[in-house]
């Protein structure tokens, strides 16, 4: 077997989430555990950080890694999906996993694949497990899939455990209410560990209340502790004013990552930077300076607020969900430009009304599908787009989309690529 072949059996023999949805969700971890079991049990051998949330998780992850990074700490991440290539989500250091590796993961777990069906994701993760552990990674960053209670990577005895914030997502399966999707979130929190949640919320609080007092785990919401005062643009770079709820005084961070969204995400970064500090992790102030100018260049995050080319400005943003969109439609806002051009495609189990109806209604449209069977049509997206106010044309692949908009776009335009991962993944960079 060789890579590709490797490569093949993951994504076209097992059930994957990206290309048929709820079908490849597996609601237990029989099969991580199993898995995991057969090749001496990984998850026990390497200290972790746990994040899980509807939006924020992915840059969470990086601004973390890159931290413990700069601390001189060899430092796993696991993230999902990835958007180029399958080893964008198993990193040490930054470096994607070799191919070496991963063959001979698939070749020797093969035959019990084969008894126990495993999705995808639970391959995966059992990958990125023994990864971790084989390389001896002094700590291992591990963002959770899809909820979090049920999500395989919940197998781990995490340092701390963090939940961004709580929206609507994938509600088929974590529930219609915020209350039942925190519940699912909350699932990650370990007896007597920490937990920082980013953003506290009337709906969600007591949730969160309960099962941390449940389990002994003192709980933090970043949000009640650290307030961002102000902030700015420099060079592609957002700079943000920090201040505490003990303290007048101000900090200063320089985020490579520009979305004014971050400043969320920051908020939550900072104190779980504190909680590990507190358990004996040596990281500085000057470490966490440093780390946030490069998070990108040191971790390989891409997709959120990124700005790839210029008269026309094209920026691509991962964002698919109300929470996420909301977000984006703010930091568009914000951005000067002419005439907005906006390259769309979702997939077809989110809440496509919802975000639709939140877009604005003032933007040239140009809506397209991911290559994915989970896609949806073009077509069906404009028809309802349409009957929401909302105006342009469909295209059958993105790069057709892109393609359009950058012909009807002038010097001073903005043209933002979104809607799903997927979408942004297919933009030639």
């Amino acid at each position: 077997m060789d890579y590709q072949q490797a490569i093949h059996y993951l994504f076209n023999k097992l059930p994957v989430f990206s290309r048929i949805g709820a079908a490849a969700y597996k609601k237990d971890l029989t099969n991580t555990l199993a898995l995991c079991h057969s090749i001496g049990d990984p998850q026990e051998k390497f200290r972790a950080v746990h994040i899980a949330g509807t939006n924020g998780k992915g840059s969470t992850s990086h601004m973390l890694a890159a931290i413990f990074q700069a601390a001189g700490y060899k430092t796993g991440l696991y993230t999902s999906p990835h958007l180029k290539d399958f080893r964008e989500r198993i990193r040490i250091n930054g470096e994607m996993v070799r191919e070496d590796f991963v063959v001979d993961f698939v070749q020797r777990i093969h035959e019990l694949s084969e008894e126990i069906e495993p999705s995808f994701f639970e391959v995966t993760v059992a990958m990125a497990f023994e990864y971790f552990a084989t390389e001896q990674v002094d700590i291992a960053i591990i963002e959770v899939g899809l909820g979090g209670r049920l999500d395989s990577t919940n197998i781990i005895r995490p340092e701390l455990s963090v939940i961004t914030n709580i929206g609507y997502d994938h509600m088929s399966l974590l529930g219609d209410t915020l209350d039942k999707i925190a519940f699912e979130k909350a699932g990650i929190i370990k007896y007597r560990t920490p937990v920082v949640v980013g953003e506290s919320h009337l709906g969600t609080q007591l949730v969160f209340e309960e099962v941390a007092a449940g389990a002994q785990a003192p709980l933090y919401f970043a949000d009640r502790i650290r307030f961002i005062g102000d902030w700015r643009f420099e060079h592609r770079h957002l700079v943000a004013e920090v201040t505490t709820a003990d303290s007048i005084d101000k900090e200063y961070y320089e985020l490579d990552l520009p979305g004014i969204y971050q400043t969320k995400n920051l908020v939550t970064v900072l104190e779980a930077v504190r909680i590990l500090q507190d358990r004996g992790w040596n990281i500085s102030r000057q470490h966490v300076q440093k780390a946030l100018k490069q998070v990108r260049k040191t971790t390989g995050l891409h997709g959120r607020w990124e700005i790839i080319r210029e008269h026309p400005t094209i920026a691509l943003d991962v964002a698919h969900n109300e929470d996420g969109i909301r977000s984006l439609v703010r930091q568009i806002e914000l951005t000067d430009h002419e005439e907005l051009h906006i390259v769309f495609g979702m997939v077809r189990d989110k809440e496509t009304d919802r975000v639709l109806a939140l877009l604005p209604k003032q933007a040239n449209y140009y809506f397209t599908r991911a290559q994915i069977p989970r896609a949806l049509p073009e077509d069906q997206l404009a028809d309802k787009a349409q009957s929401l106010g909302l105006k342009g044309r469909s295209y059958p692949t993105v790069a057709e989309a892109l393609r359009a908009a950058q012909s009807h776009a002038g010097p001073r335009d903005l043209i933002v690529v979104c809607g799903s991962v997927f979408i942004v993944g297919e933009v030639e960079v």
